[in-house]
C-alpha cells in the first residue's frame, strides 16, 4: 500500500477554508477536509488532533492574509478622527489613520470568508498572526503616547468593535430581515425603532463600520488622552 503523500498544515488550513467558502461552517469536519486533499480521514489526523485545532488552524490562515504593516496613512481618508484635546492636537490623526486602516484590513479580510466568524472569539488567541495584527496595533498606540492601562482599554476597545461589527454584519446584516421586521413595526408604538430602522436599510455596510469605527476613535482620543512625549 503506498504511504500517503505529506502534508503541511498550512495545506490543510487552505483546505479547510475553501470547504468553509464552499460549504459553510456546519460543513467543517475532518473528513470533508481529508476528501478536499483527495486523502483518507485518517491521514489528515496525523497532522491535526482534532476539529478544534482544525478551526484554530484555518482561522490564523485566515489572519495570516491580513497585511500587518503599519501604514503612514490611510490613502482616501482625508477626514480621519481628529479631537481637538489639550495634549492631544494633530499627532491623534497620525495615529487614528494607521489604526482605522488596519482594523478595516481585519473586516474586509474575513468579511471575505464570513463562515470564519463565528471562530474568531474562540481561537484568536491561539494564532500568531492575529498576535503580530495587535503587536504592530499597539506599537502605533504607544508611539502615540499611550501608556500601558490606555493602551489596554484601546486595544479592546479595538477589538471589540471589529469582531463584534463582524458578528453582527454575519448574523443580522442591515438589508437583512431583522431590519426589515424593525422597520416595519407601527411607527405609534416604536417610532425611534421603525424609522431608525428604515434609514438603517439604505446604508452601505462598509460605510456603516467606518463611520463606527470613527465615533470610537474620536472617542479613545478624548477620553484617553495619549500624553505625548512620554
Amino acid at each position: 500500500m503506498p504511504r500517503p503523500r505529506s502534508l503541511t498544515q498550512p495545506q490543510i488550513a487552505a483546505a479547510a477554508l475553501r470547504v468553509l467558502d464552499r460549504d459553510g461552517l456546519d460543513a467543517l469536519t475532518m473528513r470533508a477536509v481529508a476528501a478536499e486533499l483527495d486523502m483518507g480521514t485518517m491521514s489528515v489526523y496525523r497532522y491535526v488532533t482534532d476539529r478544534a485545532q482544525l478551526e484554530a488552524l484555518v482561522v490564523d490562515h485566515v489572519l495570516g492574509m491580513v497585511d500587518t504593516d503599519v501604514p503612514d496613512a490611510a490613502p482616501g481618508r482625508a477626514e480621519a478622527p481628529v479631537a481637538q484635546t489639550p495634549d492631544g492636537g494633530a499627532a491623534i490623526a497620525d495615529w487614528a489613520a494607521p489604526i482605522e486602516a488596519m482594523v478595516d484590513r481585519v473586516r474586509a479580510t474575513v468579511g471575505a470568508h464570513t463562515a470564519v466568524i463565528p471562530l474568531l472569539l474562540i481561537h484568536r488567541h491561539a494564532s500568531p498572526h492575529a498576535t503580530r495584527w495587535g503587536e504592530a496595533v499597539l506599537g502605533v498606540l504607544a508611539s502615540a503616547g499611550f501608556d500601558a492601562r490606555q493602551r489596554a482599554i484601546a486595544f479592546r476597545a479595538l477589538l471589540a468593535y471589529v469582531f463584534g461589527a463582524l458578528h453582527v454584519e454575519y448574523y443580522s446584516p442591515l438589508p437583512g430581515p431583522g431590519t426589515a421586521a424593525l422597520a416595519a413595526l407601527d411607527p405609534h408604538d416604536f417610532p425611534h425603532l421603525a424609522a431608525t430602522a428604515r434609514e438603517a436599510r439604505t446604508l452601505d455596510t462598509a460605510e456603516e463600520f467606518t463611520a463606527g469605527l470613527r465615533l470610537l476613535l474620536r472617542g479613545l482620543a478624548a477620553e484617553t488622552r495619549p500624553k505625548q512625549g512620554d
